[in-house]
């Protein structure tokens, strides 16, 4: 499907929590995110639906967020449920990459394609200050588990304001030896207007821009750079999802109503 500035909206990006085991600066509050009841997320069960219903209407790919997604409770099972779906080319999942080791063979063997893994930095010391207390020997036992499984990986890293060109051509030559994929992000924030650079891979061009987001209390986002929301109806879901696609604007702004933990990037 095409949303009014004709792109089509191919890419689906779903946010299965908002809880999360690591602080990181740029994205989580120190004290963590208000716990609410089990009741206001969505099931697997509704997750697959609005999956299959955007499938439907032209989504090839989608990637799972959080949050953290593998601190998910039974997060296997739904990338078993999501991957055999018709007309899905591809399922992705981006992940901190401490609790990977465990997960990596349940993962691939559900059906899941590829892990980008979030990694701003080799220094442990660095790492666990962005972190406020992460474990980068953990990060590293699942990037290796993750390889190991023939998964095709990314590494995510988000290149901060004291961020130097040494820790990015340190991270360059970790990737080539790896055998994994750098992807450079800008650090950027919700609440301040969105600007598009050259230099790093993320985040993208609106004018490229080919995804909406659903949140994980059943919200559509069809921007991140945007307060707007959709609440899914699930009784007429391809409507819900329709309005989303048509709602996205041509150039994100801010987001004011959501952090970023609560919407997956």
């Amino acid at each position: 499907m095409f949303d009014r500035f004709d792109r089509q909206i191919n890419y689906l990006r779903i946010s299965v929590t908002d809880k999360c085991n690591l602080r990181c600066v740029y994205c989580m509050p120190a004290e963590g995110v208000v716990l609410r009841p089990h009741q206001d997320f969505l099931s697997f069960e509704q997750i697959t639906d609005v999956a299959r219903a955007a499938i439907g209407l032209g989504v090839s790919k989608i990637r799972l967020t959080g949050g953290e997604p593998l601190v998910k409770r039974g997060i296997v099972e739904l990338v078993a449920m999501l991957a055999p779906l018709a007309g899905l080319d591809h399922l992705a999942m981006t992940t901190n990459g401490t609790l990977l080791a465990r997960y990596a063979g349940e993962l691939k063997a559900a059906g899941l394609h590829s892990l980008n893994v979030s990694l701003d930095t080799l220094d442990a010391e660095r790492y666990g200050s962005l972190t406020r207390g992460g474990d980068i020997d953990a990060v590293h036992a699942g990037i290796r588990a993750a390889l190991a499984q023939g998964f095709a990986v990314k590494i995510n890293m988000v290149v901060l304001d004291d961020t130097s060109e040494q820790e990015i051509a340190g991270m360059r030559e970790f990737c080539t030896r790896a055998g994994a994929q750098l992807q450079l992000i800008d650090q950027f924030h919700l609440k301040r207007k969105k600007t598009d650079t050259k230099r790093f891979d993320r985040p993208g061009s609106c004018a490229a821009c080919n995804r909406i987001r659903l949140t994980p209390d059943g919200k559509l986002k069809p921007c991140l750079h945007s307060d707007r929301e959709i609440a899914i109806d699930f009784t007429r879901l391809e409507e819900s999802l329709t309005e989303a696609i048509l709602a996205k604007p041509v150039r994100g702004d801010v987001c004011t109503n959501r952090e970023m933990v609560q919407i997956g990037g």
